[in-house]
Parts: structure tokens; sequence; C-alpha cells
């Protein structure tokens, strides 16, 4: 059995974090992974899907560009080097912090299990340590739909694979890996169609956000069905079918291509945590405290696993707050102010509280709201699709929380959520002189405009 200081089960952005620091404090560590290197956003999320969003972007401002008076021919879409071009930025990613990992731990190959509450085991090898950190992430969740075990179908992981443009893509889902995927494909050329469960699409956002998302990308000819049942999926001479139900109605969705992106699932299902002790939700998130400790605790439970965040922010955030702690400062999960982005095209940002949150309060809530066409450098660019929506404490002048469909929405979101982070009030913000022409400068303005929240 070999002993260490540390053990870190998986290498997402929270490893990336702890591991200089815990070797600055003179820690002898192991780190396990059973996958790449760099956990989903290096390898499945962020880096090769913003790459793809990227490469979609020029495809479409291509096709844009007679509306600015630019004569240029259609865009012909090389889909072979748009995915070259994605493997090459995730695959440099990763083999770059694998090296370092091998370089200064004892970096270990293979899939990790819980012996006791100190010991992980590794095929026939034992490591023990005292204290130890899971960083498994998590992964696409499969649907129970009839027949879903009968076709190929593509997850967020294989999607990236692809060799050949899908002649019709069809979706189940219809939340951020789905649209953003969606959106990235029709661009590059595919037919999509979004199958969503629920009444309308991104069902965690305000309506008024989520309607404005769902023109966005009907305009761009995406064709969402919401309130549909899947009855069932089946191979077809062109690919799939998919049956379902919507409306009262029952059809037949066929595709070339199905991608499920209907949810995630945590990777705690294989690491024996019975013999640790540590104990899991009835979803199987890892329980822990704001600490980020489980149930045992010398063990820590960061990133995805835990069910806090889903986000790579928020993972990076779990490491600093494990560190700070360590440090004799005191950190915790209750206090950081939840901040995400969706990056559709424009993208949407959202910090704090969303209008049901909002109402549900008890506060003295005040709102307003723009829509992009009213901001003069999005008239500018042509991009006039989308919102900017805030809440504010009428008592108190704090800003409770921001919406931003637009664009630099998931750029413009940072500076709201550090002046919340502040606690200074809105009133403050009004007086800051912020640079003309962006979007961003309407933000004190528009919190001009703010009024009670109805309450009807």
């Amino acid at each position: 059995m070999d002993h260490f200081d540390t053990i870190l089960i998986g290498t997402g952005q929270a490893t990336g974090t702890l591991v200089p620091a815990l070797l600055e404090m003179g820690k002898r560590i192991v780190v396990i992974e059973r996958e790449r290197v760099g956990g989903t956003c290096l390898n499945f999320g962020c880096t090769p899907t913003k790459t793809l969003v990227a490469s979609a972007r020029v495809a479409h401002v291509v096709r844009r560009a007679p509306e600015f008076g630019i004569s240029a021919e259609a865009a012909a879409v090389d889909f072979a080097r748009v995915m070259e071009r994605q493997n090459e930025i995730r695959n440099a990613g990763t083999a770059s912090f694998e090296a370092y990992l091998r370089k200064e731990t004892e970096f270990v190959r293979g899939d990790a299990a819980f012996v006791d509450a100190h010991t992980v085991r590794v095929g026939d090898r034992d490591y023990r340590a005292h204290t130890i950190y899971i960083h498994a992430g998590a992964r696409a969740s499969v649907p129970d739909v009839p027949g879903i075990d009968t076709v190929p179908f593509l997850d967020n992981k294989s999607i990236l694979d692809l060799d050949e443009l899908p002649e019709h893509l069809v979706i189940l889902g219809g939340s951020y890996i789905a649209l953003e995927f969606g959106q990235v494909f029709r661009r590059l050329g595919s037919r999509v169609t979004v199958l969503q469960r629920g009444p309308r699409i991104m069902s965690r956002e305000d309506e008024d956000i989520a309607t404005a998302a769902h023109q966005v990308l009907v305009d761009e000819g995406i064709e969402i069905i919401c309130g549909t049942t899947v009855r069932g999926v089946a191979g077809a001479s062109a690919g799939i079918a998919v049956t379902l139900e919507a409306h009262g109605e029952t059809r037949i969705a066929s595709g070339s291509h199905l991608l499920v992106a209907a949810g995630r699932v945590p990777n705690s299902d294989t690491l024996n945590l019975t013999a640790a002790g540590v104990e899991t939700d009835s979803r199987g998130f890892i329980k822990v405290n704001e600490y980020l400790q489980t149930t045992v605790p010398h063990i820590y439970a960061i990133g995805d696993v835990n069910g806090l965040g889903a986000f790579t922010h928020t993972s990076v955030h779990d490491g600093q707050i494990v560190l700070g702690n360590l440090r004799g400062e005191t950190w915790k999960t209750t206090d950081r102010i939840p901040v995400y982005g969706m990056f559709l095209d424009p993208p949407l940002g959202r910090v704090g509280m969303n209008e049901r949150e909002a109402r549900a309060s008890g506060r003295n809530v005040l709102v307003a709201t723009r829509p992009m066409q009213r901001i003069a450098r999005a008239r500018e660019k042509d991009e006039t699709q989308g919102l900017i929506k805030l809440f504010a404490d009428a008592d108190t002048r704090e800003i409770l929380g921001a919406s931003i469909l637009g664009v630099g929405g998931d750029e413009i979101i940072n500076m709201i959520a550090l002046w919340m982070s502040t606690g200074r009030p809105y009133t403050d913000l009004q007086r800051v002189v912020l640079v003309h022409p962006t979007v961003a400068e309407l933000i004190p303005w528009i919190l001009s405009d703010l009024k009670p929240l109805d309450t009807g």
C-alpha cells in the first residue's frame, strides 16, 4: 500500500486549482483519472463546444454579410476542418495538463473505488491518504425511453467525434447543452429538431427570457416542439425515428442522428462510497456541508459530483473554498452568488435571482427591463435580439439579480456579479462612468427605470 497526504479522484478544473497550492504546502499527492485529463470542461464542455460556437458564428455572419453592405459568397462549411480545429484546441489542453500532473504528482490511470475511509483502490493497488477529494464529475443522463438502447444515439461526448455533418439532428432536451448544440449544427448546415418535454425551453429562466431565446432559434430555422412525451425510439432507413405525443397528437420525428441532452447524473455510482461512509442524496449527488466536507469530514466532494453547480467556475470556486479554509480563512459555498452563462448567440448571462425567486423572496422587489433593440450598440452591430432584465430591493437598494440575453450578455453579467458581491447599493453604480458606445454602459440607466414588481 502506498501512503500519501492527499488523494484526488478526477482531474476537472478544481484539480487544477488545488494541485499547485497543495504542492506548495509540501503535500504528497496521488491523482487518479479514468478518462481524459481535464474533466468535462476541457474535453467535452466549454473548450470544444465554445470552439464550435465560434466556427458556427463565422458561418452565420458570412451569410449575413449583405445586410452590412458587404459582398461575400455563401459560406461553405468544411465540417472536417471545423471538427479538427476543436480537437486541436482541446487535445493540446489535455496533453499539457496530463504532462504537468505526471511530473508533479503520482498520476494513476484507472477506476477508483473506496476500500475504507482512508483507502482507495485502483486495479490491484491500494492508495492511502489523510485527506481525499472526490472530483469525479457527471455524465449525460439516458432517459427511460423504449428503444433508446437499440439506436446509436449521441451525447455531449460522442457528438464531438462526428466525422460527417448530420443531415437532420433530432435532440431530446431543451436546455443548455441541447440548445447550444442545436444552434451550432443548424448554422453549420444541419436540419435541427428539438423535442422538449416541458411547456417551454430553458425552464429555469424567466418566461420572457425563454420566449426571446425560442424566437432566436426558430428564426434561424430550428424546429422546436414543446410539451412532448417520447413514446419510443427506433432505427429507420434514414437513421432514427422518434415516436412522440404533443398537444394531443402522435407524430414521428425522423432524422439522421439523435442527440440525447436530457440532464446529467453524477459519477458517484462506481466509487463504492458506502465503504468509506460517504452519503449521497436520492439522485446520487454526494452530500456536503458549506465547506464541501462529506459525511466523513476528511473526505471532500468538489465540482459537479456534489450537485451544487454544474459549471466550471463553481468547480474552480470549490477548489478555492478548500484552499481558503486550509489557509485559515473562512470560505463557504453559501457565500457565493450564483452566476452562469448560456452560450447561444446571442448569449445569456444570469446572476442572482430570477423573477420567480424574487417573488418568493418576500422582499420589496423592483424590476427594470429593456429590449436590446433599444440599445444603440446592439443596433449598430445589427444584433438586436434579446433583452436585459434587472431586479433590486427597494428597501436596501441591493441588486438582487439580472438576466441579459443579448450581445455581450455573457461578459456584462460579470460586472453585475462583481457589484453584487460588494453589497453596495445600485444607486452607487449609477454614479459610475462607463465606456461609450457599449451595451454595458446602459446598465446604470436601466436601473433608473426600476419600478415595483407586479405581485398580481
